[in-house]
């Protein structure tokens, strides 16, 4: 229990308190993670698969900006971009990024709040030689993009 001095509540009080405290305001975020992660996508093994789970089959759409560098030599971070023009496609809610011959294609997914200008900039793993694709969802559509990047062995650069 906890004792209540004449000045106020003893430090162990406090300990408890913000312990419990702590809990329950990371709770909540745990949960919401657990919700809007989508574990189909996620746990696919194949691009169709991860596509299927995000919904539809995504069309190819020129308001978004792809950048991979054509030739990565060290697979474990290739860095990407993704711009989406705003004008051109308006609304994203969500973009995610799929590396075709990795074991999990989808290696990430960003919720866009609404009225943010997509822009990111990130690395991911790619596996071997393959496409790496850009999906933007707005307005419940896809539309993609993508480009080939060759992981070279050893950084001999070709």
């Amino acid at each position: 229990m906890t004792t209540i001095h004449a000045k106020g509540i003893s430090r162990r009080g406090w300990l408890r308190w913000a312990v419990i405290l702590g809990a329950a305001a990371a709770l909540p975020g745990r949960l919401w993670a657990a919700v809007a992660r989508p574990e189909a996508a996620f746990g696919a093994t194949a691009l169709d698969e991860a596509l299927a789970a995000m919904g539809a089959t995504p069309q190819v759409h020129d308001g978004i900006q792809f950048t991979t560098p054509d030739i990565a030599e060290n697979g474990a971070v290739v860095p990407i971009r993704v711009e989406v023009d705003s004008e051109a496609l308006p609304n994203v809610s969500k973009v995610s990024l799929l590396v075709e011959m990795n074991p999990n294609p989808l290696a990430a997914s960003f919720d866009i709040p609404p009225g943010t200008e997509v822009y990111i900039e990130t690395r991911v793993k790619v596996a071997q030689t393959c496409r790496l694709y850009a999906v933007a969802e707005a307005d419940g559509q896809l539309y993609m993009q993508s480009r080939e990047t060759k992981v070279t062995l050893g950084g001999c650069g070709g």
